[in-house]
This record gives C-alpha cells, structure tokens and sequence, in this order.
C-alpha cells in the first residue's frame, strides 16, 4: 500500500528526510515514531504529496505520487497535522464542503460516517460548540468519506484526554477490523502504538534507525532488573566475576550465558552489597525507544 524508495528531502541545504526506504503492507497497522522534527511529518506529507521529494520514488496504492497523484490517493483518508474547521458552521456541513475536495459524496454517505464517528445528534451543532474529542472524530470523519483502503493518521490522539484516547483507539481497531483499513499512524503515545500497530520505524534527525514488528522491539534481551544498595558498585563487582555483559539505566544487568541471579546475590551478599529485588525485565516500547535514541 505505501512503498518508499530512497526518498529525500532537503529545505535549502538542510536535510529533513534522508535516503528513506519504507514499505507498508496491506491491511497492517504500521507505527511510524520519531520526537518532533525527526522527520514524520515531511514524510507523511511526501506520501500525500503535499511536500515534493527532492529525490527518491513515494508508490501509494501502486500509484506514484508525484506523477498520478490523483489515482494514488483515490482511495486514501488521512488526518494531517491540526485539521482546520469552518468553526461557525456545523459538523454536517463542514464535511460536505470538505468532501468536494476529493469526490462527490452523498448526504447517505455523510449520515453513515456521522454515525460511524460517534457524532449523531450533534452533527448540525456549530463546530465552535465541539470538545476536543469531538473535533477528532469530526476529523476522522472527514477522512472516511471517500471509503478509504489507506487511513494516514498523524497524532490522532494529540491533545486527548485518557477517555478520548482509550475511544480514538477502539476507534483505530473497529476501523482495521471491519473494513480491513491498512492504517499508517503516527504517534507520540508509545503504549498507544504497542496496544495498535504490529510494526514499526522509528527516524531520527530524518534517517531510519529501526524498521521492524514490535515484538522484536520489545523482546526481552535476557536484560535483568536489579535494585540493590550501590548500583554502581555492584555491577563492578558482577563485571570482576564475569557475570554480566552490560548494564543501563541504573537498575538494569545483561546477565553472561549460563549465569543465574542466584550466583548474582550470592556475589552480592558476599561484597556486603544489599539486593532489595532481582527479576526479569520486560522490554517495554518505551525502553526500547529511549535506549534506541540514546545510541543515535
């Protein structure tokens, strides 16, 4: 559905997408990560050809973009960026004026993603009258009309309170679910994109620095939590045995092949070095993420 080869992109001489390769296949959930001006947004914005590459293939539908844009995003939805509203008109009818700027779309359709959204009964209120969470399922909407295959989701989430975010994502499932949408979603909520996609890319200062599902992102490296009396400390004594290989954050230890925790308490007790807890350690995405722009 989405197929990005070599794709760049400078303004002047600074560079905001560098040599990106990106595929997204159909009917998955695909996470795109990044902290602001990593790069997400100008790549979104080349898929939807809103921002011209300066170099490289952006294919969407097995359309290429820069050349048949039109028919690459027949069949697209997307919520890019802050979706801007007619405040002083209703719901209703800022859709049908927004639904001109793909195809016609009949009043059947309009009532049919009203409802799907979750706005019924205040679809002709003045969207000025609207919650936040309102607005983005007025967004979402808006980004229905044209029966997608490919929903684009830029921080559907942003500025959500945690009921609005826990509905924009059953939202997300129902939406993959019964209508096999393929859905590229950005995001800055990790535990959002762990619950939601099954892979990932994460840029960084516009490069690619991980391209893959999530259960190799969060899969536990045989990493071992340990809270003792000196962290520090303890793992110079645990490197002077050779019992561990690494260690990080503070609190975590790789243990060597073929050592135990109990040879690790043992070692510990033994130094006078006090151990409150030793267990294994569940990557979360959010490890991963951190530890993976810590390195970049």
């Amino acid at each position: 559905m989405i197929s990005l080869r070599n794709v760049q992109k400078k303004f002047g001489t600074r560079p905001a997408v560098e040599n990106l390769d990106l595929e997204v296949s159909r009917g998955e959930i695909f996470g795109l990560l990044g902290h602001n001006g990593a790069g997400k947004s100008t790549a979104i914005g080349m898929m939807l050809g809103q921002v011209w590459p300066t170099a490289g293939e952006i294919r969407i539908c097995s359309h290429d973009v820069t050349t048949h844009r039109q028919h690459a995003l027949q069949k697209v939805g997307a919520i890019f960026e802050s979706p801007v509203f007619y405040d002083y008109l209703s719901g209703w009818r800022n859709l049908e004026i927004l639904s001109h700027y793909t195809a016609p779309t009949s009043k059947k359709r309009i009532a049919e993603v009203v409802e799907w959204v979750g706005l019924t009964g205040r679809e002709k209120s003045k969207v000025k009258t609207y919650s936040h969470g309102m607005r983005a399922r007025l967004a979402l909407a808006q980004a229905l009309l044209p029966q997608p295959e490919l929903l684009i989701l830029d921080e559907p989430s942003d500025g959500l309170d945690p009921e609005g975010i826990h509905e924009m994502r059953q939202t997300i499932l129902r939406l993959h679910k019964e209508f096999s949408l393929t859905i590229l979603l950005s995001s800055h909520l990790l535990n959002e994109v762990e619950q939601l996609c099954t892979r990932i890319a994460v840029l960084n200062q516009g490069k690619k620095v991980f391209d893959g599902t999530i259960a190799t992102a969060t899969k536990n490296q045989n990493w071992t939590r340990l809270r003792t009396s000196d962290f520090d400390l303890a793992t110079e004594k645990l490197r002077g045995a050779n019992f561990i290989r690494d260690a990080r954050d503070g609190n975590l230890i790789a243990l060597n092949e073929n050592v135990g925790t109990d040879e690790v308490v043992r070692l510990l007790v033994a130094e006078k070095i006090s151990v409150f807890e030793i267990a294994p350690h569940q990557e979360t995405l959010e490890d991963f993420y951190l530890a993976l722009m810590n390195k970049n």
